[in-house]
């Protein structure tokens, strides 16, 4: 029986790639749409504002770069992930600051793919319905826009720190451990230790904190996680 739901726009200029997709994902119980280029790809997210994009980087006429680029500018949160070549490291950089969920470098698993999709999936239905803007003490965020200011000054922030950040805003008040931060902010489970997120919460904290050393907001729970107090 399937478990999964929602409306999926794909968009992938390869024809033998885009059939497979589209049938393991509504195998899985997703509603799929279709596109091979960028302009479709606009015109289906307009009409059907799909739930999740998985998104070629590279497409005819515009580029799966600037499509998400045209999504954010539209405020719209809808998870996307990208779909990279395999060595195109900078194309990953690139996705992830134009608004991209996640990636995923070709060749890949569709169980991998999955993985992915369920995690994004989870995320952005906190995210979509969380404040674009969000204020706690002195600090100020606009996560539409990706900045951080403190005491009204501007303080620069990656783009995983301000996914990390969003994430605890969306659930603020409630105890995240650090196995289902790896899965939902980072989208991998058991690639990489729960030390990668001891350290990025730490980066955090430095930023957001009077006093990083001992801090007001973003707090340690005792072997469970970390939870934002707002």
């Amino acid at each position: 029986m399937n478990r999964r739901g929602g409306k999926v726009l794909l968009v992938e200029d390869d024809e033998a790639m885009r059939t497979g997709l589209k049938d393991g994902l509504e195998y899985e119980g997703f509603a799929v749409t279709v596109a091979a280029d960028g302009e479709a790809a606009l015109r289906a997210w307009e009409q059907d504002r799909p739930d999740l994009l998985v998104l070629d980087v590279m497409l005819p006429k515009v580029s799966g770069l600037d499509v998400c680029k045209r999504i954010r500018r539209d405020g719209d949160r809808v998870g996307i992930i990208m779909l990279t070549a395999r060595g195109q490291e900078i194309d990953k950089v690139v996705g992830l600051k134009s608004g991209a969920d996640d990636y995923v470098t070709k060749p890949f698993s569709f169980l991998e793919l999955m993985a992915r999709v369920d995690a994004v999936m989870r995320r952005t239905s906190h995210e979509r319905a969380s404040p674009q803007t969000f204020k706690l003490g002195d600090l100020e965020v606009n996560f539409l826009q990706g900045e951080l200011r403190k005491g009204g000054q501007p303080v620069s922030v990656s783009a995983r720190e301000l996914r990390l950040l969003e994430y605890f805003v969306a659930r603020r008040g409630e105890i995240i451990s650090r196995e289902q931060l790896l899965t939902d902010v980072w989208g991998q489970s058991g690639d990489l230790r729960t030390r990668t997120v001891d350290v990025h919460v730490a980066k955090l904290r430095k930023k957001i904190e009077d006093s990083p050393s001992s801090p007001r907001y973003l707090v340690t729970v005792h072997n469970l996680g970390y939870k934002l107090n707002a």
